[in-house]
This record gives C-alpha cells, sequence and structure tokens, in this order.
C-alpha cells in the first residue's frame, strides 16, 4: 500500500503537548484511576504503583507510566490477507476505514432503517473489498440474528471470508476471543505466523471515562495483550458531560484513559502491538447528547494524533462520521471536514471514516462509497505539492514560451493522473451533458456503484481452508 505521510496540521504546539503530558501525568499521579478489573489490578500490585485494594484507586508515578509506554512497539503492521493490503502505523503514516458498531443499517433496496444482520456484514465487507480508498475493515455493524455467545467469531469470520483488507474490530467475551483467535492461526498457517502477520486485531474500550478501568474489558484486555495480537485502547471523553468542556481538558481526560490501556498491556505483556486511540467528542450543549460531527471532534482527534507522536505511539483516530439522518450536504460537509482535519494531523488510521451517520448508531452502504470518494480527495490533500526539478517543469515551461501550451506535453501525460485526483462520483460535465446522461446526482451514482460492486465475486478464503475453520470452531454462523 502507498504510504501517505501527515503531520503539516498541527492545532497544539510544543508548549501546548508539554502541558497537557504533564496534566495527565499530575492525574495519574494525584486523582489516580480507577481499576475494577480483577486481572488489571492484580498486575498493578506487583508495582510501584498506590492501590487501595477497597476503592480500587490506583496512583501511578509518571516515571513508571511513561517506562511501560517505552515499552510499546512505537510502529506496528496490520496485514491484509493479501499483502498489497498492509498498513503500516506509526509517525504521521495516514490510513482510514470503517468503524463501529452501528447497531442499524439502511436497507439498500427500500432505503429504510432496520436493524442489521451477519448479511449486511459480508455485503459491507465485500465492498469495502473492492473500494480503494478504504484501507482497513473495522466491522461496522452488530448482526443482531447472531446470539452474543458466537458473535465475536461469526463477525471476525463475516470479515475474513469477504476482504482482503485487514480485519479489526471489537469484542464481547472472553471465549469469543479465544475462538477468534484460534481461526486467524488456523488462515495465518500457524500460531506463530499469526503474530508475525497480524491478519487480525481487536479493540477493547476499557476505559470509561473519566479514569475508569471496566471490569470485564480490563480483562479482555489483558488477556488479548497476553496472546500477543495487536490490541486497541480508545477512550471517549465527551465535552462537558464525561471530561472538562474545553477542548484541552479533555485532551488530558483522553490521554489518561488511554495510556491507562497502554499500561495494562505492558504490564501483561511487554511489547504487545498496542494503538493509543481516541473517540473524544463533544456534546450538543441543548441536551447533551453525543455527536460526531462537529468540527470540535476534528480538532481533538487532530490534536490527539500530535499526543500518539508525542508518546511515539501508534495512533486509532475518530473522524468522518456526520448526526445527519440522510445523504445531504450535511451529511458530506460534516464527514470531509472531521477526517480531512485527522488526516493533515498524521492520525495513523482514522476509523470510522466511512459509512456511519446518524450519531454512529446507522450503517450506509451509499456513503461507504461517497465517503471513498472523500477520502481519496482527503489522501491527495495529505500528500501535499511535491517541488523538484521534474515538477517545477522549467525545461518544460521555457519550451512552451510566452502564450505556449501544456495539452500534449510528455510531461503532462507523464504526470497528470498522479498529480491530480480523479473523482469516479462528482459531476464534472456541463448541464446539457448531465442531463442527457440522466441527471443523476451522487446518491444515485453511489447506489449504482454499490450494485456493480456486489454484483462482482468476492473473495473468499480458499475452500479447503474455509473447511476446515467451520469444522475446527463450530460456533461460527455463516
Amino acid at each position: 500500500m502507498t504510504k501517505i505521510e501527515g503531520g503539516s496540521y498541527k492545532p497544539l504546539s510544543k508548549e501546548s503537548m508539554q502541558s497537557i503530558h504533564e496534566t495527565a501525568m499530575k492525574v495519574f499521579e494525584k486523582v489516580g484511576i480507577q481499576v475494577n478489573s480483577k486481572e488489571a489490578l492484580g498486575l498493578l500490585k506487583h508495582t510501584d504503583a498506590q492501590v487501595d485494594e477497597r476503592t480500587q484507586r490506583v496512583m501511578i508515578p509518571a516515571d513508571m507510566v511513561m517506562d511501560l509506554v517505552s515499552k510499546a512497539p512505537s510502529e506496528i503492521t496490520l496485514c491484509g490477507r493479501d499483502k498489497k493490503h498492509d498498513a503500516i502505523l506509526g509517525g504521521t503514516r495516514v490510513y482510514a476505514g470503517t468503524g463501529g458498531t452501528a447497531l442499524n443499517i439502511i436497507d439498500r433496496k427500500d432505503g429504510h432503517k432496520r436493524v442489521a444482520t451477519l448479511n449486511d456484514l459480508k455485503e459491507i465487507a465485500r465492498l469495502v473489498d473492492g473500494l480503494d480508498n478504504i484501507h482497513i475493515f473495522m466491522l461496522p455493524v452488530y448482526p443482531t440474528d447472531v446470539p452474543v455467545e458466537k458473535v465475536d467469531v461469526s463477525r471476525f469470520f463475516a470479515g475474513l471470508d469477504n476482504t482482503r483488507k485487514h480485519i479489526i474490530g471489537g469484542v464481547y467475551t472472553l471465549e469469543g476471543i479465544r475462538q477468534v483467535i484460534k481461526m486467524a492461526e488456523l488462515i495465518a498457517g500457524s500460531p506463530r505466523e499469526l503474530r508475525e502477520r497480524p491478519i487480525l486485531s481487536m479493540i477493547t474500550c476499557c476505559s470509561i471515562s473519566p479514569f475508569k478501568v471496566d471490569s470485564l474489558y480490563g480483562d479482555m484486555l489483558a488477556n488479548i495483550a497476553k496472546a500477543g495480537i495487536p490490541v486497541v485502547c480508545p477512550a471517549e471523553p465527551l465535552c462537558g458531560a464525561t471530561s472538562p468542556v474545553t477542548l484541552a481538558g479533555t485532551l488530558v481526560v483522553q490521554v489518561v484513559d488511554s495510556l491507562s490501556g497502554v499500561v495494562i498491556s505492558q504490564l501483561a505483556n511487554p511489547g504487545t502491538p498496542v494503538i493509543y486511540g481516541s473517540v473524544a467528542s463533544n456534546t450538543d450543549l441543548r441536551d447533551m447528547k453525543y455527536i460526531t460531527g462537529s468540527v470540535e471532534m476534528g480538532l481533538l482527534n487532530a490534536g490527539g494524533a500530535q499526543m500518539a507522536q508525542f508518546y511515539e505511539l501508534p495512533f486509532y483516530a475518530t473522524g468522518g462520521m456526520s448526526d445527519s439522518n440522510t445523504i445531504d450536504a450535511q451529511c458530506g460537509y460534516e464527514s470531509s471536514i472531521t477526517t480531512l482535519l485527522c488526516a493533515l494531523a498524521g492520525a495513523n488510521f482514522i476509523h470510522d471514516a466511512a459509512g456511519l451517520m446518524e450519531f454512529a448508531l446507522t450503517m450506509n452502504c451509499e456513503k461507504l462509497v461517497i465517503d471513498n470518494e472523500i477520502l481519496g480527495m482527503v489522501m491527495r490533500a495529505v500528500r501535499g505539492i511535491e517541488v523538484n526539478d521534474e515538477t517545477l517543469a522549467f525545461d518544460v515551461i521555457k519550451k512552451a514560451g510566452p502564450g505556449g501550451h501544456f495539452i500534449s506535453r510528455r510531461h503532462t501525460r507523464t504526470h497528470m493522473r498522479k498529480e491530480h485526483y480523479v473523482p469516479t462520483l462528482s459531476n464534472r460535465e456541463f448541464r446539457e451533458k448531465w442531463e442527457a446522461e440522466g441527471s443523476k446526482d451522487v446518491f444515485q451514482k453511489a447506489k449504482e456503484r454499490v450494485e456493480e460492486i456486489l454484483d462482482k465475486p468476492g473473495h473468499s478464503l480458499p475452500a479447503h481452508l474455509r473447511s476446515r475453520i467451520l469444522t475446527q470452531i463450530p460456533d461460527i454462523i455463516c
């Protein structure tokens, strides 16, 4: 996969990053975190942290936090089933993907909202496989037709069986984690080969803002870390609700909550590939509900990208969603602004960047295709302007001279496609031709693109391997 470096947009100065860091360390030392996970609390008891077993509050020295953070890899490769889809997270490299986990989907046949099913998840995976600007497949819906004890392994199987891109998703049970890892080992070839080329990773929302480690998800995080599987530790502070109303104060909470996950992962297994994460946003100050399409969400996650770079950790950001209930101008500008801010700041993996709307409650396949177009433009912006002797084109300019043109020049033919993003949905025709071709808007074109991709054969797992997996893991529903 082509490497694209961001980092040109810096909402935080070096002094601001240092101030956020120092305040976060004071929280670890003087406020502490409440650790409700038995496994995590047990790990912390054998450290220099001050543990109050009655309240489960843990005060952690700043030097201990930073020592554990330093043990985490600064770069992680999320591998695809096909190597061309490998994504190297770290530094200011930028990739984008879907997000989740939405409970609803807009039915692509009748346009009505309904609960999502396992078949929807399979179709979305096939769509993502055919969209070039969506690099990573995060399991975006919860299949309501699958029992909870079978949902983990069934969701991951649906992803692995329908796209060649890296699969990332949340998990719900400890047994589900075990089954998912076993399945991935079968596909990779062995436990060792899976650790060398991780074709999947997991998300544990173990931190509940502010400063609480969940009992179940803390245990899950420790177990995933011990297994050596890449794990994301996101935090979701909300301005004015679970964090201060100021963006700087919210970033402090986000740093503490996400680093808490990093600390636990490194105590469980030093060197665990862990991804520092942010789902930080703000609230609608009229009724305090969670919102996803605000410019502040973009700012918070761009600032989060800078803090990840400060700690030299791979970063999982959030952008690209909309609070709109339909595919309209609001849906487009909200998705574009938050994604662009994250990407320009060098966020490594922007999740939720395609397909989600209606406060992240609903998945929409047409929006998935439209967001793929937005992401193409965003990635072009992140590349910036390349300046060298070839692109300055002095010799070409000299040959053309005053009043000349560049249409037929070899230089134009050589650079036109890589220098300029060519959209697949946007209309660039005069009205007369547009009307003659049916006056189609972007939504209609996206709908046609959805059907075009789904009408083609998918890229399922090899039949013999598929059969072996289904035989050895009977809990999979497919």
